[in-house]
């Protein structure tokens, strides 16, 4: 057996011991271990150095609220651990991008035209039909990350499909939505 090999080992060990006991010896070797890692790899990424720090904080947090959900038959532990980062990662640039309340404006908006109501109104009944006729698997894919408001990797790991399986699906439901509002 490689050192590598060994080494991946001993990380599956630490995760499972997490899991099934709580252990906080073997999360904080994990944490002394990744936790930089993955803070180093968010600075890469272009992330501040205090996003980056509350960024590695949140996947440690995740990892230790949900050892249960790691599968070493589909990833290794620092697999699995900088999935996590690179997904939060975007969620805290999305969040960056949402307007403040400040930016919002106040008081009372215009009412909208009838004819603007009418439109609206059946460009949501058409997109409600769209949505219908979807498959099933893309369906309910599409309610989970816009409806659920869950990110693909918070999807993967309530369904148990691979990420790449999710995001596929995601880009095959949203090219057919288009297709069907032209």
């Amino acid at each position: 057996m490689t050192t590598e090999q060994n080494e991946r080992l001993i990380w599956v060990a630490h995760v499972t011991r997490i899991r099934d006991h709580k252990d906080e010896a073997a999360f904080a070797e994990l944490f002394a271990h990744f936790a930089p890692r993955v803070k180093a790899f968010l600075m890469k990424s272009g992330a501040d150095a205090g996003l980056a720090e509350d960024v590695a904080q949140d996947v440690m947090v995740t990892l230790w609220k949900k050892a249960h959900l790691f599968d070493p038959g589909r990833a290794s532990v620092s697999t699995w651990i900088f999935t996590v980062a690179r997904n939060r990662r975007i969620d805290a640039l999305r969040r960056e991008k949402r307007p403040e309340p400040e930016d919002l404006g106040w008081g009372p908006e215009a009412e909208p035209d009838q004819e603007d109501i009418v439109t609206f109104q059946q460009e949501s009944d058409a997109l409600a039909g769209a949505i219908a006729a979807l498959p099933a698997k893309q369906r309910d894919l599409i309610e989970r990350a816009y409806y659920g408001d869950l990110s693909h990797s918070e999807i993967a790991a309530e369904t148990g499909l691979p990420l790449g399986t999710i995001k596929s699906r995601i880009r095959l439901a949203l090219d057919r939505l288009r297709h069907a509002m032209k």
